[in-house]
């Protein structure tokens, strides 16, 4: 009987715990908290609309997330949209029309560029900006897994 709810208690931590999940702003002012709660200060306030974040923690309605520069804080969970971004962590992202390098390069993305993102494959995730739609390596992007 304890090996089973030992077991139990691994499943329901690891699998609440361990796996972040990747939203994105909602709004272009958030306020970001040092709790789980409007008692508490606001810590700084994110001015991006979009902007992605993981979600490491949850305590009733509010969400602690954390950024691409590892900031963290607490929002409430109507701040948070399942709109689907990322944003590029390195220089000269080229953007492509095709899932390949051999394709026509349509766009180099400096780095912090804020993308909604369209699809992934194993390598690629199509992507858009209000100026253009395309295809980027994921390994220029934050927050998406990369099979090397």
């Amino acid at each position: 009987m304890n090996k089973y709810l030992l077991w139990i208690f691994f499943f329901v931590f690891f699998s609440h715990y361990s796996f972040s999940e990747i939203r994105s702003l909602k709004n272009n002012k958030v306020n970001v908290r040092l709790g789980p709660s409007k008692n508490y200060p606001v810590k700084f306030i994110y001015k991006n609309k979009y902007l992605p974040v993981s979600v490491i923690d949850e305590h009733y309605n509010w969400r602690k997330i954390k950024d691409y520069e590892n900031d963290a804080g607490w929002v409430h969970i109507s701040q948070l949209s399942r709109t689907k971004t990322t944003i590029t962590i390195r220089e000269n992202g080229v953007i492509f029309s095709s899932p390949t390098i051999y394709s026509k390069p349509i766009a180099r993305l400096e780095i912090h560029n804020i993308l909604i993102i369209k699809k992934c494959n194993e390598y690629w995730c199509k992507v858009k900006n209000p100026k253009t739609i395309g295809w980027i390596k994921k390994k220029y992007l934050w927050g998406i897994k990369n099979k090397k």
